[in-house]
C-alpha cells in the first residue's frame, strides 16, 4: 500500500453490523478498538490495511456487568474503567491493579480490554493477570459464539486464534475464590512496559503462576505450581517455585533486559508473588502491595 493510498474507514453502529462487516471483509480489514497499539504498528509499516473496522460506535461492547458471580467486560471497556470501577476494585482488585499499571492515564483512557488481547503484544500487563485468574475471551461471528481461555487465545508474537470472520466481543472472569497478586518489574521508566510481569492466584486446591513479558506467550507451569497447591506456602516453597520457573523459561532479550537478566528477575518476582499468597499481606484479589517496582 503506497503512502497516498486512502484507507477505507468502516464505522458500524451495532454489533450485528460489525459482525457482518468483519465476516464479509475478512483479512482485508483491520479491527480498531482503542487504536493505541495499532497506530504504532501502522506508523512503523508493520500493518498496512486497506480498510479499518472501528468498533468505537458499538455501544454493546462497552458494558461491565456481573452475571451469576462472573465478571463480564465488553471488548471496548477502557483500561481506566477497569482500574476505577468500584465493583472490580472491591471483588477483583487484582484486575484493577493490573490494568491500572499500564503506561499512563492518557494511554489507559484509550486502550481497551479487547484490543490488548487481540493485539497479543507480549510486553503488556493485562494478559498475565487475566490468565492467572482463569479469564476467557468470547469470540463471535455469524457462525456463532465460542469461549477461549486467554492462554489458548494468544498463540505467539502478535498472533491469536481469532478467525478472520470473528470479533473478540467480551472477556469473562470467574469469581475470585482466593488471593491473587500482580507484580510488575520495570527496568526503565515508571510508565514503561514490564520487563517481567508475574501474576499469581490461589484457590483452595490450586496455585496458578503466570509470567508475562518474557516470551511470545504468557508462561505457566502447572507441574511446578503443584508444589504450592496444597498445604501452607512457606519461604522454602516460594523459593523453589521461583527457581523452577527461572530454570524452565527461555526468556527473550530486548531493550528492557537480556535473557539472563530476565531469568534472575523471574526467580525473585515469582518467589515474592508466591510468598505474598502464603502470607497475610494480600486479601482476596490482591492490592497495591502486589505492584513490583524498579529494584
Amino acid at each position: 500500500m503506497g503512502s497516498g493510498t486512502a484507507v477505507e474507514w468502516l464505522a458500524p453502529s451495532s454489533l450485528e453490523e460489525a459482525l457482518a462487516l468483519r465476516a464479509s471483509r475478512g483479512a482485508d480489514t483491520t479491527v480498531v478498538a482503542g487504536g493505541s497499539f495499532l497506530a504504532i504498528l501502522m506508523n512503523q509499516g508493520f500493518v498496512q490495511p486497506t480498510s479499518l473496522l472501528s468498533l468505537g460506535g458499538v455501544g454493546e461492547l462497552r458494558g461491565i456487568a456481573v452475571v451469576d458471580g462472573e465478571l463480564r467486560l465488553g471488548a471496548m471497556v477502557r483500561h481506566r474503567d477497569v482500574e476505577r470501577d468500584p465493583v472490580i476494585r472491591r471483588d477483583w482488585p487484582v484486575l484493577s491493579l493490573g490494568f491500572g499499571l499500564v503506561a499512563s492515564p492518557r494511554v489507559r483512557n484509550q486502550a481497551t480490554v479487547g484490543g490488548v488481547l487481540a493485539d497479543a503484544d507480549y510486553a503488556s500487563d493485562p494478559p498475565a493477570v487475566l490468565c492467572a485468574v482463569g479469564a476467557r475471551a468470547v469470540l463471535r461471528s455469524p457462525r456463532g459464539e465460542r469461549q477461549v481461555p486467554i492462554d489458548e487465545l494468544i498463540l505467539g508474537f502478535y498472533e491469536t486464534c481469532i478467525a478472520e470472520d470473528e470479533l473478540l466481543t467480551e472477556v469473562r472472569v470467574p469469581a475470585v475464590l482466593g488471593p491473587a497478586v500482580y507484580r510488575k518489574f520495570r527496568s526503565r521508566s515508571s510508565e514503561d512496559r514490564p520487563c517481567v510481569a508475574v501474576a499469581a492466584a490461589r484457590s483452595a486446591d490450586r496455585l496458578r503462576v503466570v509470567v508475562g513479558a518474557c516470551a511470545d506467550v504468557p508462561q505457566h507451569y502447572p507441574d511446578v505450581c503443584a508444589k504450592g497447591s496444597e498445604g501452607p506456602i512457606d519461604a522454602a516453597v516460594a523459593r523453589e517455585i521461583g527457581s523452577a520457573y527461572a530454570q524452565r523459561m527461555a526468556p527473550l532479550s530486548d531493550s528492557r533486559g537480556s535473557a539472563e537478566y530476565r531469568r534472575r528477575v523471574v526467580a525473585v518476582e515469582v518467589r515474592r508473588a508466591v510468598e505474598m499468597l502464603g502470607s497475610d499481606s494480600v486479601g482476596n484479589g490482591g492490592g497495591r502491595r502486589g505492584a513490583g517496582a524498579n529494584r
